[in-house]
């Protein structure tokens, strides 16, 4: 299965610069994958898919302040990325240039906080902080800030714009943007109709935004991310799945925590650990029923796994409707609905 399978063209004015306010009246596409049939309406409409026969799945991560631009009195600026956290207090960066930051040099930045260049790694530097955790994101809150993908040219004036409105645990890099559409109201209206709601938990890290090098996919090595999911909800969503309710993941964050953690049997199970899981065409779905996710970039693993659900042929022409009739891609964009 080759790279260039998941290539399409898209002219640059489609992608979005600003988020759509009100949150919910972005543009959502409707696909039945099974039927193919297609429906353009506004993102509040997912309220008319909705029943009390389905569980909306929702990931609670929420975005810390992970870039900043910093400078010395005698070296021109440099850019830092937190990447990944590797233990308590050491993280993978991004460095740009990354010729200025060598190993073993020592960063001081204002508010106490330091930092040893440790190593490098393939792409990274290790970076040692000389706070962590709480301390760590009290410090950052104040000189950091929230990091735009790079195909984001307009500064962001409200970075709460970037969370969804659910996030409670810190220490995603990036947003699980399909989530952004929501809004209280919208919840509320849902949660009306008797929906199920549950939440699972993934951290975003940089890996997800890391271009795919290999001409055959399957020689791709894959980025991990953080995942938990709690023991009552997996019972619930146990129980939710032996009713036949119908598994609704939230943007593919929420599917590579329910997939990760489901049995070949489509049992799941509580843990915490990191995934790497890849899905591409020709996976065998275990717990997902429907999605709601974005337009994901061309090449992308995320367009791979789509693709995966429903039929790659059904998800191009998707794309296509999508580009003839103007729609939205990528972190502010329109979203999609795609059920079987």
């Amino acid at each position: 299965m080759l790279l260039s399978d998941f290539d399409y063209h898209l002219p640059e004015e489609l992608i979005a610069q600003t988020p759509i306010e009100p949150r919910d009246h972005s543009k959502l596409l409707k696909l039945n994958a099974s039927f193919w049939e297609i429906k353009e309406d506004k993102f509040y409409s997912i309220l008319d898919e909705l029943s009390e026969n389905d569980v909306l799945i929702l990931n609670k991560t929420r975005v810390i302040n992970a870039r900043l631009h910093w400078k010395n009195d005698y070296w021109r600026k440099v850019e830092i990325f937190l990447h990944k956290q590797i233990s308590e207090n050491s993280w993978d960066c991004l460095i740009f240039p990354w010729k200025k930051l060598k190993p073993w040099r020592k960063v001081t930045f204002e508010f106490w906080l330091e930092a040893i260049v440790q190593e490098y790694t393939e792409a990274w530097r290790i970076m040692k902080f000389n706070k962590s955790w709480v301390d760590f994101l009290q410090t950052i809150e104040k000189l950091w800030e929230i990091p735009m993908p790079p195909y984001i040219k307009e500064k962001l004036k409200n970075s709460e714009r970037y969370q969804t409105i659910w996030s409670e645990i810190e220490w995603s890099v990036a947003a699980p943007t399909a989530s952004l559409h929501f809004t209280d109201e919208l919840l509320e209206k849902i949660k009306k109709k008797w929906v199920k709601i549950e939440k699972v938990l993934l951290h975003v890290w940089l890996g997800t935004f890391m271009t795919v090098k290999s001409d055959n996919i399957l020689e791709h090595n894959m980025h991990s991310e953080y995942i938990e999911l709690e023991d009552d909800v997996a019972k619930r969503l146990n129980k939710y799945k032996s009713e036949w309710k119908r598994i609704i993941a939230v943007w593919t964050t929420s599917i590579r925590v329910l997939e990760t953690m489901s049995d070949d049997l489509g049992k799941i199970h509580s843990w915490n650990k990191d995934t790497d899981i890849f899905i591409y065409p020709g996976y065998k779905w275990k717990f997902v029923d429907a999605i709601i996710t974005n337009f994901h970039l061309p090449k992308s693993t995320l367009l791979m796994l789509v693709s995966s659900f429903a039929w790659k042929e059904n998800i191009f022409k998707a794309y296509n409707y999508a580009v003839n009739n103007k729609f939205r891609f990528f972190s502010f964009w329109d979203a999609m609905f795609i059920k079987k």
